[in-house]
């Protein structure tokens, strides 16, 4: 057998298949001025109503308000009616005012004074020494009501008759003297 030829080699060229890819080439777009206007007005609107917003609500829970007072216990300590040389009453009462500070501020007080009525008659006040309320907190203030030598001749019959029943309805009226304090400011406070 005659000798073979080795076989040629061709080069085998590999061809990828290109896709065609379009591109869009648009021009740079400037907004006009008044769209422009309008966006930055409108940002500076929402800009103000925010503002004005967080600055009611801050002065809202800022702002100072009345304590509120309470007369929480009246208790009839002792009473004694006196005939001679007049109809009185000596009437002994045990007291107790909730003091209740609703604000965030801390609240000294100089004073409270309570004072007692019977029939839209002032029979008598007590004034309670100092005293100093946490924000957001509340205190009871004790304090005693003597009443000596009260006439109610005209209520002679109407008082008797509160006696029968085991209840006397007075009247009180509560006045709060006293600072709010807020970091370093003091703030004068009167309540009645």
């Amino acid at each position: 057998m005659p000798p073979s030829k080795p076989a040629e080699l061709t080069p085998y060229h590999y061809h990828q298949e290109q896709e065609e890819v379009n591109y869009v080439v648009l021009p740079f777009y400037i907004l006009p001025e008044s769209f422009r206007r309008r966006k930055q007005r409108r940002c500076r609107l929402i800009s103000a109503a925010a503002f004005l917003l967080l600055l009611s609500l801050s002065l809202y829970s800022l702002w100072p308000s009345e304590p509120y007072l309470n007369l929480s216990r009246l208790r009839l300590h002792r009473i004694h009616i006196h005939t001679v040389p007049s109809i009185s009453v000596d009437v002994a009462l045990n007291l107790t005012v909730n003091v209740r500070n609703v604000d965030l501020f801390s609240i000294d007080y100089n004073s409270i004074v309570v004072s007692i009525g019977y029939r839209g008659k002032q029979l008598g006040l007590v004034t309670s020494d100092r005293g100093y309320v946490r924000p957001r907190g509340s205190s009871y203030v004790n304090a005693t009501l003597e009443l000596e030598g009260v006439e109610v001749l005209s209520d002679v019959i109407l008082l008797l008759e509160d006696l029968a029943r085991g209840s006397i309805a007075f009247d009180t009226v509560t006045e709060f003297h006293g600072k709010l304090g807020f970091f370093f400011f003091d703030v004068t406070l009167k309540v009645d």
